[in-house]
Order: C-alpha cells, then sequence, then structure tokens
C-alpha cells in the first residue's frame, strides 16, 4: 500500500527529517520519505494503514498533512504551529538563491538540490552555462582540435604524403556553435530540470541585502545566497584598443573570416591556445609578452620547450615587450612597442588581447549588501567559501582563485553545503586548494601540479629535480612527436613527489598520477615501482621518477 502526503508548515529539512520519523513510527508502515522542497512525501505500508493515525502523527508533530485517495481527494487535519512560529514567519522565498549558471553556480544548485534545498538559480544573460560551454573551454578546444587536423594534414607522416587542407572556416564556426548548443542544453537546461526543487529565474540580479534579491522586475528573498558570475575578459588600458575594435578570447572565436595576420598581446594559456590554432588555420601570428618569458607562471623549462616548439611552427614570439599605443593604418593595425630603449612597430590585420579576466560585478549591489572585494574586484571569501557577509556566499572565478571550471564547481558544492549548514545539518566542508592541476592546451600540451624547483626552495624546503626529454618516452618515438619534457620535483629527505611539470602530446591526461601521488603523499619510488603500460604516453611519469637513481638511456624499452 503506497500514499501520496501533501504537507504545511516545513520551515527546514530537519523538519522533513522529524516527519519522516514521526510517520514511521505508526503501525504498519514500512518506508516514509518527505521532501522538503516539494512539501509532499509518500508513506509505503505492508498492508492497511490508519489514515488517521497518519495524520494525528503528523498533527504531533506540529505539522499540518493532506492524505490523496485513489479519487484526487484529501483527509486533513488542523495545522499546530511549527517550532512555536506561525508559517507566515517563514518569509523566505526560497533556501538558497544562486546567480550564475555557469560551473560553480550549477554544482552549487545540485548540492543543495540533494540537500533537500528549495533553490532559485538566477540568469542574466541570453544563454545559461557560463563561460566554460559558451565562450570558454568547449568552443575553443573544439578550434584548437580542428586547428590539429589542419596541422596534421599539412605536415604528414614519414610515408604519407602531407597536402594543404581547404578549410571551410564558416563550417568549422557552424560545428563548434552546434556543439555548444548541444553540451548547453544536454549538460545545463537538462541537468537543472533533473533535480528536484530547483528554479531557474531569468533576469538581471541585484542585491538589496536582508536577504533579497532583485531579479528583474521582481524581488526575491533567500536564507542564504551564493554569487557565480565569473569573469570577463580584460582589455588592457592601452591607448587605441577601443579604436581599432580590439578582439578579445570571445570575439576572436566569431570572427567570420580567418585574418591574414594578427598580433596576439598576452603569452598565458589564452593567448598561446588561440595563437597556436589560428597560425595553424593560416594565419600569421605574432606574440607580444611583457615577461621576460611565455607561459611565466609555469617552471622556467616548461617555457623555454613551450617556446620552441610554437616556434618551430612558425610563430613570431617577443618577451620583455611593451605595448605603448595601438592605432589604425588603413586596413592594418599598428602595435608599437618597446624593448628596453628600442621601440618599433608591428603591424598585423587583427589584434588580440588575452591578458587576463575580470569579475562579473557591476551593477551586483556588492558594498550596499556589505560583500568585500579585493584590489582588482574579485570577491574576498574564507575557506567555506563565505563573504564578508555571513549569509552571503561566492564561488567560482568571481573569487580571483584559479580560473578553471572544475575549481568552480569544486567551489560551489563548497559554498552551497556550507550555506545550507543550519538546513540540512549536514557539516560545512572547507575548500582545499592546495593541489590543483592546471593544463594549457598548446601542442604540445603543459600540465603542471605541485610546486616548481624554485617555489620549493622559496617554501625552505630540500628539493631534488630530475628532468627527462620526452623523446625517451618509446612513445614519442613511434609518434613522431618527440618535443617537450616531464620535470619532477620531490623532497630529497622523504622522497615524497612535490610536483609535476609536463610539456607533451596528451599532458593533461598524463597528469592525473601526479595529482594523486602529491595529494595523498606518494615517495618517488612507490611510483616507479607500480605497472604503467608500455608504449603510452603515461609511462612518462614512471620513466622521469626513474631517472632521479638511473640513466635512462641505458634501460630497455621497457625496463
Amino acid at each position: 500500500m503506497k500514499l501520496e502526503m501533501k504537507f504545511e508548515g516545513m520551515t527546514c529539512l530537519e523538519c522533513a527529517k522529524g516527519l519522516e520519523q514521526a510517520l514511521r513510527s505508526v503501525p504498519g508502515v514500512e518506508t516514509a520519505r518527505v521532501s522538503y522542497p516539494n512539501q509532499s512525501g509518500t508513506v509505503e505500508a505492508s498492508g492497511a494503514v490508519s489514515r488517521d493515525e497518519l495524520l494525528r502523527a503528523v498533527e504531533q508533530a506540529g505539522y499540518r498533512a493532506e492524505v490523496v485517495d485513489e479519487n484526487g481527494g484529501t483527509t486533513a487535519v488542523l495545522e499546530r504551529p511549527p517550532h512555536g512560529e506561525s508559517r507566515e514567519s517563514a518569509s523566505f522565498d526560497y533556501d538558497l538563491l544562486i546567480v550564475g549558471t555557469g560551473g560553480a553556480g550549477t554544482a552549487a544548485a545540485i548540492r543543495a538540490s540533494e540537500l533537500g534545498a528549495r533553490v532559485a538559480i538566477v540568469e542574466g544573460a541570453d544563454v545559461v552555462g557560463g563561460t566554460c560551454v559558451n565562450v570558454g573551454c568547449i568552443p575553443s578546444k573544439y578550434l584548437i582540435e580542428a586547428a590539429h587536423h589542419v596541422h596534421i594534414a599539412r605536415t604528414g607522416f614519414p610515408g604519407i604524403q602531407p597536402c594543404e587542407p581547404q578549410v571551410a572556416w564558416r563550417e568549422v564556426l557552424r560545428q563548434k556553435q552546434e556543439i555548444v548548443e548541444t553540451l548547453r542544453q544536454e549538460k545545463y537546461l537538462n541537468v537543472l530540470a533533473s533535480y528536484e526543487g530547483v528554479s531557474l529565474i531569468r533576469g538581471p540580479a541585484k542585491l538589496l541585502g536582508n536577504g533579497q534579491m532583485q531579479v528583474g522586475e521582481r524581488t526575491v528573498k533567500a536564507s542564504r545566497i551564493i554569487l557565480a558570475t565569473g569573469t570577463s575578459p580584460a582589455m588592457l588600458p592601452i591607448p587605441g584598443l577601443a579604436e581599432v575594435s580590439a578582439l578579445d578570447s570571445t570575439t576572436a572565436m566569431e570572427l567570420e573570416r580567418l585574418p591574414e595576420s594578427m598580433v596576439v598581446i598576452g603569452a598565458g594559456s589564452i593567448g598561446l591556445e588561440l595563437g597556436q590554432a589560428f597560425a595553424r588555420f593560416g594565419v600569421k601570428v605574432i606574440v607580444v609578452e611583457a615577461l621576460e618569458r611565455i607561459l611565466p607562471g609555469e617552471d622556467p623549462d616548461v617555457s623555454a620547450a613551450v617556446e620552441a616548439a610554437l616556434v618551430e611552427e612558425g610563430l613570431e614570439i617577443h618577451t620583455g615587450v611593451r605595448v605603448k599605443e595601438v592605432v589604425r593604418d588603413g586596413n592594418r593595425v599598428v602595435v608599437r612597442v618597446e624593448d628596453g630603449s628600442l621601440t618599433g612597430e608591428i603591424r598585423a590585420e587583427v589584434v588580440l588581447v588575452a591578458t587576463g579576466r575580470m569579475p562579473n560585478t557591476r551593477d551586483l549591489g556588492l558594498q550596499a549588501a556589505g560583500v568585500e572585494v579585493d584590489q582588482k574586484g574579485f570577491i574576498r571569501v574564507d575557506k567555506y567559501m563565505r563573504t564578508s557577509n555571513p549569509e552571503i556566499f561566492a564561488a567560482g572565478d568571481v573569487t580571483g582563485g584559479p580560473g578553471y571550471v572544475y575549481v568552480a564547481a569544486y567551489g560551489g558544492g563548497i559554498a552551497a553545503q556550507a550555506a545550507l549548514t543550519g538546513l540540512s545539518g549536514e557539516k560545512a566542508i572547507p575548500a582545499d586548494f592546495a593541489v590543483t592541476p592546471r593544463v594549457t592546451f598548446t601542442d604540445p600540451q603543459v600540465a603542471a601540479v605541485g610546486v616548481t624547483e624554485g617555489e620549493a626552495r622559496a617554501a625552505g624546503l630540500n628539493p631534488k629535480v630530475t628532468s627527462l626529454p620526452v623523446e625517451y618516452l618509446p612513445r614519442a618515438v613511434v609518434s613522431y612527436r618527440r618535443r617537450g619534457i616531464i620535470k619532477l620535483v620531490a623532497d630529497a629527505t622523504t622522497d615524497r613527489l612535490l610536483g609535476a611539470h609536463i610539456v607533451a602530446p596528451n599532458a593533461g591526461d598524463v597528469i592525473g598520477e601526479a595529482v594523486l601521488a602529491i595529494r595523498f603523499g606518494l615517495r618517488v619510488q612507490e611510483v616507479v615501482s607500480t605497472l604503467h603500460p608500455y608504449l603510452t604516453w603515461g609511462e612518462g611519469i614512471k620513466l622521469a621518477g626513474q631517472t632521479f637513481t638511473k640513466d635512462v638511456a641505458k634501460l630497455s624499452c621497457c625496463a
């Protein structure tokens, strides 16, 4: 026997748990499930069960209930206010209000639903999904993959004649957009709709204080709020950029035709990924970086290995160069630069600025709500993603942490659980970003986790370091892709792995082993003594570890 029930008066997740316990105490009841977000539940009994006793159990617990019969009618009992309060005092529309439907916001909504909360997730943009699916990871990696196929056709392989492929750029863009729209629907809209108690609200959001937020023309009130509004490409304050319609990482992927030439300002991950992709599509690419090396956040050996590979492909790279001004000269953009006391000009059809991102907090009402930001405008949070306002949390790129969608999603879950601690009974879990891997999708790829040699020494550690050229890896030999290095940093005293820095094809797939090793404190010898499949890129971690004590040139293929 199964009965459907409707409840009124529940104001928290603990209410639902109390009702389940009360219903299970009724003779004949085998299971009872109560949903706080839907204010409903089901009771399953082995045989006949007294409806009066069910209703009496609900009344004694302090709530109002209706039992739905087979004909759709109901039997009700009188309400006794829960916890000594009237239902009118529970004036919140939602337990949790989330602003932003990107990686952090969607993860927060999923976790909140799992905890049984009533959730609203707000999106002010025309599309849901945030940066990653719409203008970041998905479209950029699609273009990188398409460009890779162009490169493979153009370079050939021993015994295979290279050819100059015909690129249908508009078809490439169409396929890119189709993938974006498919994943946006499947991984965001459909996912949000599949979780109980989650409502999607459209419209721009602004904090009003006291748990209230204006969303479009309506005012919504929630017990807790999570801000997950993400970031946008930052445009440097260089004179003339606006006048020449400089591209950013979003607009560069929407060009209706491929330009003849491009200056990329900034040699971080975004600049190099897009720069190499456009170069492979046949665009003359010149990269300008103000710092002394490309990928300045990586190990110096990593920077050198990647630069060598890119230059070999035909990219022109200038480091230690400052851009003073950008002007238009007919159908060309003139980028005026200085290198120490030397000045010069670089001419190209378009200029792409890839120098970082800025938080999406404009008109969000942070100051009025007492939410502090740092010098760059990113929202300050503690290890529980809590802002300076204890009722407001923030997660994802808007907090200024590592700008990766998997980090954003992790933070969103942390924020949701912390925000709902008082309602769900679940304990808040502090975020731990100590072991965060990163990948740059150039070719060869760059993947890293943990500390560099310099960082280890600066921290007072006693590191030992080894570096294995990728050409020693059998997989690299048979693939004719021998550029790159695998550099490991370990504690000289304990042999524990402290850092791994890889430049190789599929480096992003290889780094996972090092992530686990560092997180769980494995020694290099434990990694080396673990069996690794032969003729794989993943074998490189083992071979690099062996170079601490052996000369790999004197080892057989799989020894």
